[in-house]
Order: structure tokens, then sequence, then C-alpha cells
């Protein structure tokens, strides 16, 4: 049963970013000046609500709109990819916030989902993989993550090293290690949740299982 999405996110949280997409869109497409100017105000009072509500400085709301500019808005998207061997899930510890999390990131244009995670595994953790398969595609606002002005698809994927390197860490981590399904370090919680790491060890069981989505 999919979740209701203000369930875990804060009703007008989820309000205030459908209207800053609403308003980005129409700045991009509007040829009128006045329309323009009032698409302007709009923007510019929805970023002022997420920064309230989601308890962040504006000028980091300030920079959503940069991010959006040029296109219809769109949500972000996160990839991260699970590495399982021996019944261990590789985790790697990010600098910025000192916790744990899947390997992955927000995906590049011009690289497919796949590219993007095999990539990332690399940067961040130091192995060579290959993306076998997708085990969960999940809408954030949905689940239990910290609320974010931001609006996020997150692609989990199934991977497997093809290399023999030992994991090391990379430019955005300081460390890198496997550990077992109910022996887990504290998790960046805005990166990942347990929830994701238990059904990457459920796919990882059953080789069959479908890809669970919102």
């Amino acid at each position: 049963m999919r979740q209701n999405p203000t369930a875990m996110e804060d009703i007008w949280l989820t309000r205030a970013k459908r209207l800053l997409a609403l308003a980005e869109t129409g700045q991009h497409f509007t040829k009128d000046p006045f329309e323009r100017e009032r698409y302007d105000e709009i923007a510019s009072m929805a970023c002022e609500m997420l920064a309230d509500l989601g308890r962040v400085p504006l000028a980091h709301i300030d920079g959503l709109i940069t991010e959006h500019s040029g296109g219809y808005a769109t949500p972000s998207v996160d990839v991260r990819g699970a590495i399982i061997r021996n019944d261990r899930i590789l985790l790697v510890r990010e600098r910025r916030d000192g916790r744990w999390t899947m390997p992955g990131g927000y995906a590049d244009i011009g690289s497919s989902p796949a590219e993007n995670i095999e990539r990332e595994v690399w940067e961040e953790a130091g192995l060579r993989v290959k993306a076998d398969r997708i085990f969960a595609l999940r809408h954030k606002a949905r689940h239990p993550y910290p609320p974010s002005p931001k609006d996020f698809y997150k692609i989990f994927f199934l991977c497997t090293q093809i290399d023999e390197a030992d994991p090391a860490s990379g430019l955005e981590t300081d460390d890198v290690d496997y550990f077992a399904e109910g022996a887990l370090p504290q998790l960046s919680l805005n990166r990942v949740i347990s929830a994701d790491i238990t059904e990457a060890f459920k796919a990882h069981r059953n080789k069959t299982q479908q890809a669970i989505f919102d």
C-alpha cells in the first residue's frame, strides 16, 4: 500500500514546494512581463515559506530557482548503490556529517542512472561495480527522511563488484566498511534510512523480487 505523502512530510511543506515549482514553470513559459512579475513574487513567497518550514537559511532556498531554471520544474534524482558481500552491506561515512550511508548522490545530466551509480561507488568507495537491478524507487517526501525544501526521487540499485580492489574512501567520504543488517552505524538520514537497507537485504536474498516504488 502506497503511503500518503503528508503522512511523512508536513502538508504545508509539500504545498510550498509545489507552489515554488508552479511559479518557476510560469516564469519559464510566460511571455507577458506583468505575469512574469507575479510569478516572481509567488516564487519569492514560496521560498520564504520553504525557509521557515524546512528550517533552513533563505539563501539555501534561493538556490533552488537557479537549479530549476530554464524549463519545467521537476524533482531532483538521487541514486544509491547497495553492495552486499557475506551478508554485510557496504557503507561509506560522509565527511559532511560524519554519518554513514550507501554510496551515491545526485544524478548527473548526460549519464544513465546505472552509469551514475557506478561512478558514485567508484568515487566514494573505490570499487568498480556493475549496476544489476533497481530494488526501490522512492519519493523522498513519502518516507521518514528529515524534511527537505527540495523534492527528490531516490533510485536504489543492487550492484556487484567487478574488480578485486579493497574499498577505500574518496573526496567526500572518510571511511568505508561492511556492516551486518543488525549492527548498522549511525546513518546519514538525509541520504538513507534503515528501511532502505532492509529493502536492499531483501532484494539481495530474493533474486526474483520486484522493485518497490511509490
